[in-house]
């Protein structure tokens, strides 16, 4: 009983992690008057500052004091923080320079990255109905990488880096909320130093912003924290590989936004592949329902 109420729990915290990376975009268009690397500092130092103060409620500062005390996971940290600021850095990066559905596609891939480090480093296993979603969803990504016409260097980068990142916090044993705050803070060192020293730009010195404005930078910390939260608390609840397909949620949502709201052009093959891929959802969506009922019944009869 306890496992099935930690795989629903993982559910419901995936589809929430996923729906909100959907619609962050939007977000992210409303500060494309500043440069990204000066979203990405913000992003930092206010989800540095959320997380304190999480952690401050909940009283669990032990958790990062036992952090501290452990060389080995402190290093691991530092190198899921760093392949984080990346992932960041480049997905503001697309949104902003009108590369929204290269996003897209990024995280259409990285499901497909997903199965295979869930298979490689984890050891998990697909049903046969399963493989033939993901046979599916990787025939649809195949056709959108061809019709780019060359590599798209932005999509692969936001896959294989969100995937990373997402592998290596699923395999250190560290809970959600501390890891996150410990890999903020490691991160805001550089952020600091970089608002220290960047070139001046209209909206580097605060008190010369209104307020309105200021609180739309300040609002990076919870669009950037309540997500992750959800992803990582997630991926400890459920198999990687199911994780992965949860995200077709979110670059669905951007592709949208892309088409319909950003005006970024589109073909009919882009269509066809849209298709594929949502088959390859519905299909895995399927495989895992008779999985769920199968492993159910085991349970029962012994």
């Amino acid at each position: 009983m306890l496992m099935n109420t930690n795989a629903k729990q993982g559910v419901l915290l995936a589809i929430a992690a996923y729906l909100m990376w959907g619609v962050i975009p939007a977000y992210f268009k409303l500060l494309n008057s500043m440069v990204p690397t000066e979203i990405l500092m913000h992003r930092i130092i206010w989800s540095s500052l959320l997380l304190v103060i999480i952690i401050s409620v909940k009283k669990n500062w032990i958790q990062i004091s036992n952090i501290l005390k452990k060389p080995k996971t402190l290093l691991i940290l530092i190198a899921s923080a760093s392949i984080l600021a990346f992932n960041w850095w480049l997905f503001i990066w697309a949104i902003n320079n009108n590369h929204l559905l290269d996003a897209s596609l990024g995280y259409y891939i990285n499901p497909l990255l997903n199965v295979a480090l869930g298979m490689l480093f984890l050891g998990e296993r697909l049903s046969k109905l399963q493989y033939a979603a993901v046979a599916l969803a990787f025939i649809g990504v195949t056709i959108q990488v061809v019709t780019f016409g060359s590599f798209p260097v932005v999509a692969f980068a936001l896959a294989i880096s969100f995937s990373v990142y997402g592998l290596i916090r699923k395999t250190v044993s560290v809970d959600s909320v501390s890891g996150l705050l410990m890999e903020s803070l490691l991160l805001t060192i550089p952020a600091v130093i970089y608002w220290w020293f960047m070139v001046p730009t209209d909206a580097s010195n605060m008190l010369n912003n209104s307020i309105g404005f200021n609180l739309l930078i300040m609002a990076a910390g919870l669009i950037t924290t309540a997500p992750l939260l959800c992803f990582v608390a997630a991926a400890r609840r459920l198999n990687y590989s199911t994780m992965g397909f949860f995200q077709y949620i979110g670059p669905s949502i951007m592709f949208m936004f892309a088409v319909f709201i950003y005006g970024e052009k589109v073909g009919e093959d882009r269509w066809v592949t849209f298709g594929f891929i949502w088959m390859a959802l519905i299909i895995y969506s399927v495989a895992s329902i008779l999985k769920m009922k199968k492993d159910r019944r085991i349970q029962t009869n012994r």
